[in-house]
């Protein structure tokens, strides 16, 4: 059968997008919002986006982006199932205990949509292969659960010019923001927030204080949004933004965090401009 042509409604209209009979029943919900369109569901299936994680946050990142029809998703989890990870982990299963996560969260993206390039990176992330992971990605969405990685990620991605939407969570509570800093010179990056890593054993992970399992949906759903809405160009970014959700207030804040002009990274005279002081 030959591919359906459609007309793109909007700005546009003499553009035309050709998709299956099958994209056009899969992406409907889609292609009818005149902000995203036939075009818009193109740029999303020519997207390619890196998840760092595959846990409570990447699980629903994963699975969002897949359903969208982000054509590209990679994951970096060097990990393995475990029964504690059930809990809030929705894209793995109690038949995959033991499983890589990355096999594990592929089997449930297939599932999903069998149309999306899904790229296992089973390692952990290092100053080594970082540039190399990042370099075959349009956007990193960070949903690890430590600041040695947060503050890689986002020095790579800044020295990279990638956009980074990244996201935590702790107990009840969850932020997420966007950083542009490697991209545009006056937005912040993630050392704007925080300067430097805590020291060890200041922060509690989730393993020592605990969170709520469904509080990793909120907000991995709210981070695939973003990342779905710096693909297609809609909407207000959160790149000089912090969103914090309060899930026991049922609250959110959003608050401006502006770039700091004394960063190492992204300052006037940063001192950071590459990845030497990760080396092993």
């Amino acid at each position: 059968m030959a591919p359906a042509v459609l007309a793109q409604p909007g700005r546009d209209r003499s553009r035309r997008v050709s998709f299956s009979e099958e994209q056009i029943k899969r992406y409907a919900r889609h292609i009818v919002l005149p902000e995203v369109g036939g075009i818009g569901q193109e740029k999303l299936i020519n997207a390619k986006v890196l998840v760092i994680g595959a846990g409570g946050l990447g699980a629903p990142l994963l699975m969002y982006l897949a359903a969208a029809g982000v054509g590209t998703l990679g994951v970096v989890d060097d990990d393995t199932v475990d029964l504690s990870n059930l809990q809030r982990q929705v894209i793995h299963a109690t038949d995959r205990i033991g499983m890589p996560k990355v096999k594990s969260a592929g089997e449930a993206v297939s599932a999903i949509n069998p149309n999306v390039s899904f790229v296992p990176h089973g390692t952990r992330l290092t100053a080594d292969n970082v540039r190399d992971l990042f370099s075959e990605y349009d956007i990193v969405a960070d949903g690890s659960d430590n600041f040695d990685t947060r503050f890689l990620v986002n020095d790579a991605c800044h020295l990279a010019g990638k956009t980074l939407v990244s996201g935590a969570i702790l107990r009840f509570e969850g932020q997420i923001a966007t950083f542009r800093s490697g991209r545009d010179d006056k937005k912040p990056c993630y050392r704007c927030l925080y300067r430097d890593k805590p020291p060890s054993g200041l922060v509690p992970s989730c393993a020592e204080s605990g969170v709520l399992g469904a509080l990793a949906g909120t907000v991995g759903s709210l981070q695939a949004v973003e990342v779905l809405k710096e693909i297609l160009q809609l909407g207000d970014t959160l790149s000089g933004f912090l969103m914090i959700y309060d899930a026991l207030a049922a609250d959110f804040r959003k608050i401006k965090l502006p770039r700091d002009p004394t960063c190492s990274l992204c300052g006037d005279e940063p001192s950071i401009t590459d990845l030497s002081a990760y080396a092993a």
